[in-house]
């Protein structure tokens, strides 16, 4: 996915940049950079991989050499950024947050108008530079801004780092949020309310869908009103957002403990002794689950956090696996003889979980039952890359599916509505994949009601195949 900060200040800003910046790492694991600007030396700017080290470790050093009063940070799971441009529109940089789907189709008609590409990365087109590009043919930022809207299929946020100031324009339909701080002489944009607390800023407000506005260090500036629709992602509550975080003002740690707490009440024909999340993101739902079953939790796993990082950071997927399970370490005087109830974000391929609960039955584990947070991923997501497949058959829903089929798109309805046959096969097939003693989802109905937002105000489209229309119509009308 990634995530980004900025932030304008009437003083010196670096120190906020690096560590409001730092509070989004959670959000991807590919690359990071920072970009300042100052009136007398422009703009300095800095790319490092985090394939191998953290951000802190990989910026640290070099923190000197910013300096200035307004700058940008971004957090990449795709390209290397900030792209920095020269244009008629003044000097800026840009960060982005995006998952452009007909990429190729754009970059071959800007190379027909005779533009060229020069950051390239492993060959391909950077998608941060496709959004400078059709935002240099705009009469100005707002009217560029919308020419990324209507010629991207998939999603885009992006900060701006101008002479005047920060721009911020969030993704038309809303789907990745950005909340705007304060304090006094000082404003900051970010893709997680978590950076603000510890370095003072207040939150001021979330920046709507499709809304631009300017950021200088004595306040805010609406370039362009918000549009009437939203369709923030549901899988912010279930996985990427951090705890503490707030999107459309609704608290990550507070949907999963109530989503939990209503799965717990439901669940009443399962008899277990204990409940145990997978940590981070499934220990929410877990304590929720917990007091909702009146089972007693236990930290039956852990995580191991001094040296392992997250577990897709690797780009070869047998080592991200591996990483996994190596980082969970299970607690055999709590996992011996006991029916245990593990709490987990989602099912993705299924690999991870299934190393694990092999792990849970050799260290002593009676039952293994697993309760996921959301509803099975039956459709890939076009909108935000929460996963690396490139396939949708490497859902294992997919996979099953197909065997099921022999088309792995055959009746995907059918199979994404909770209690029908189909569903329920599906379901009963993956615990036996996956050696559990048995495994629920929760419902789409459940998880909407603890996010507390109208289901249309939500994109559920990798459950429920539902989504909203393109952008560029809107804007064309």
């Amino acid at each position: 996915m990634g995530g980004f900060f900025g932030t304008i200040s009437s003083k010196d800003c670096v120190n906020d940049l690096f560590y409001g910046t730092d509070y989004n790492s959670h959000l991807g694991t590919k690359r990071a950079g920072l970009v300042t600007f100052d009136e007398e030396s422009g703009f300095h700017r800095s790319i490092h991989s985090l394939e191998r080290q953290y951000f802190r470790s990989r910026f640290e050093d070099e923190l000197d050499e910013f300096k200035g009063h307004a700058g940008l940070g971004i957090i990449s799971d795709t390209d290397p950024q900030p792209i920095i441009v020269n244009s008629h529109l003044g000097r800026y940089a840009v960060v982005t947050v995006a998952k452009i789907n007909n990429l190729r189709q754009v970059a071959d008609e800007l190379l027909k108008e005779r533009m060229h590409f020069s950051e390239m990365s492993a060959n391909n087109i950077n998608q941060t530079e496709l959004v400078a590009l059709l935002i240099n043919m705009g009469n100005s930022f707002v009217d560029g801004i919308n020419k990324v809207y209507q010629k991207i299929e998939g999603s885009c946020s992006m900060l701006i780092l101008t002479e005047d100031g920060i721009i911020a324009a969030r993704d038309f339909l809303g789907r990745t949020p950005i909340v705007i701080g304060k304090k006094e002489g000082a404003m900051a944009v970010s893709s997680e309310t978590t950076s603000f607390p510890n370095l003072d800023y207040k939150v001021l407000r979330d920046v709507g869908p499709g809304e631009i506005v300017r950021l200088r260090s004595t306040g805010l500036e609406v370039m362009q009103q918000a549009a009437s629709h939203c369709q923030i992602c549901s899988f912010l509550w279930v996985y990427y957002g951090f705890p503490s975080s707030d999107y459309e003002g609704i608290n990550t740690e507070y949907v999963r403990e109530k989503n939990g707490h209503i799965m717990g009440e439901s669940d009443t024909d399962l008899d277990a002794d204990l409940v145990c999340g997978i940590p981070d993101s499934g220990v929410g739902m877990a304590l929720g689950y917990s007091e909702g079953r009146n089972i007693p939790y236990k930290r039956a796993v852990v995580k191991y956090t001094p040296t392992w990082p997250r577990s897709f950071t690797p780009g070869n997927q047998k080592r991200r696996d591996l990483v996994a399970r190596m980082k969970l370490i299970p607690n055999p005087a709590i996992l011996k003889g006991q029916r245990i109830v593990f709490c987990d974000d989602s099912i993705v391929r299924g690999t991870q979980l299934r190393d694990n609960v092999r792990t849970f039955f050799d260290n002593g584990a009676k039952e293994v039952h697993v309760r996921i947070s959301c509803p099975p991923l039956v459709y890939g997501c076009p909108f935000i890359g929460f996963t690396t497949s490139k396939s949708d058959l490497e859902l294992i829903t997919r996979r099953i599916i197909n065997d099921f089929e022999g088309d792995d798109s055959k009746n995907l309805e059918r199979y994404a509505t909770s209690d029908t046959p189909e569903y329920k096969r599906m379901v009963s097939e993956i615990a036996r994949r996956l050696g559990l003693s048995s495994v629920k989802f929760a419902k789409i109905e459940d998880l909407i009601a603890s996010i507390g937002l109208p289901k249309e105000r939500v994109c559920t489209h990798c459950f429920d195949g539902s989504s909203y229309c393109h952008a560029k119509e809107t804007i064309e009308k």
